[in-house]
């Protein structure tokens, strides 16, 4: 489907405009539910492993999480389609993290969250880390897959039945 095609679908309400609009934006999601855990890390304290373990295994995630963060934003730049959920999409994406997982910036989020939890020793963050997965995986991840099937119909099912949402 041309990118004229789908403007006007979304202009007579076919479809919807953009994938992702309003306040439940992934980077919110998952900054809110950091600086919660933080805040609560900050006031009650619970460490989850000795500090020996916690700073070289959640730098570790940190680092998978930004590299995987930076390799699916340059795929998207490479393929010429807008990383943020507010702009029309304009192509499937099938190339380099998008093998593997439909949604590697919202891994790359999880594991983020998830390395800083372990490198601050932090229970509370790997606590908030939980409603943020489940939010995104029952609200923010179908109403964007609805997106992208009503988009592109042809491309986007057989992309979805071929690769996974998360790994």
């Amino acid at each position: 489907m041309k990118s004229n095609d789908r403007n006007d679908k979304a202009k007579t309400g076919m479809m919807p405009e953009v994938a992702n609009f309003g306040i439940m934006r992934p980077p919110f999601i998952y900054l809110g539910a950091i600086a919660l855990g933080l805040l609560l890390h900050f006031v009650f304290p619970v460490r989850l492993v000795p500090r020996a373990v916690s700073v070289p295994i959640g730098a570790t995630m940190v680092l998978v999480g930004i590299v995987l963060f930076l390799y699916a934003v340059r795929t998207f730049r490479i393929a010429d389609t807008p990383v943020r959920g507010n702009r029309p999409t304009t192509a499937i994406v099938r190339t380099g993290p998008y093998r593997f997982s439909r949604n590697p910036i919202y891994l790359s989020f999880s594991l983020l969250q998830l390395g800083v939890a372990s490198w601050v020793n932090s229970l509370w963050l790997l606590i908030t880390l939980m409603p943020a997965v489940v939010l995104m995986s029952f609200v923010v991840i179908p109403r964007e897959e609805h997106y992208l099937e009503s988009c592109f119909p042809l491309d986007y099912s057989p992309y979805k039945t071929s690769v996974r949402r998360w790994l």
